[in-house]
């Protein structure tokens, strides 16, 4: 089994900065893809950024250039936001693919993250 647990959301001004972790517990063996979603009030859950196991990234155009996602070799998640807007409040959370799940550029949010942490919340005020 596996679990996520993110952590580092708050509530910041527009213009700030906020780094996000998640961290994985259970089986965390194999290549697979990771990401960052996030969901505002009253619209669908969208992919921000995903992390192949090659280390290959895909950032939704929204973030371009304010986010970035990294991992460690304890397989940490991470979340560098800055510049941040109010259209970036939303719960954010981190997802693993199946094991062998290769996200390619796809943000989607298919059945194949099967794993998905409780979300940490981030607002962000004008």
């Amino acid at each position: 089994q596996v679990q996520l647990v993110e952590s580092g959301g708050g509530s910041v001004q527009a213009g700030g900065s906020l780094r996000l972790s998640c961290v994985p517990s259970g089986d965390t063996y194999g290549r697979y893809c990771m990401g960052w979603f996030r969901q505002a009030p009253g619209k669908e859950r969208e992919g921000v950024v995903v992390i192949d196991s090659d280390g290959s990234t895909t950032y939704a155009d929204s973030v371009k250039g304010r986010f970035t996602i990294s991992k460690d070799n304890t397989k940490i998640l991470y979340l560098q936001m800055n510049s941040l807007k109010p259209e970036d409040t939303a719960m954010y959370y981190c997802a693993r693919g199946r094991t062998g799940y290769a996200c390619g550029t796809s943000l989607r949010v298919r059945a194949d993250f099967l794993y998905w942490g409780q979300g940490t919340e981030v607002t962000v005020s004008s």
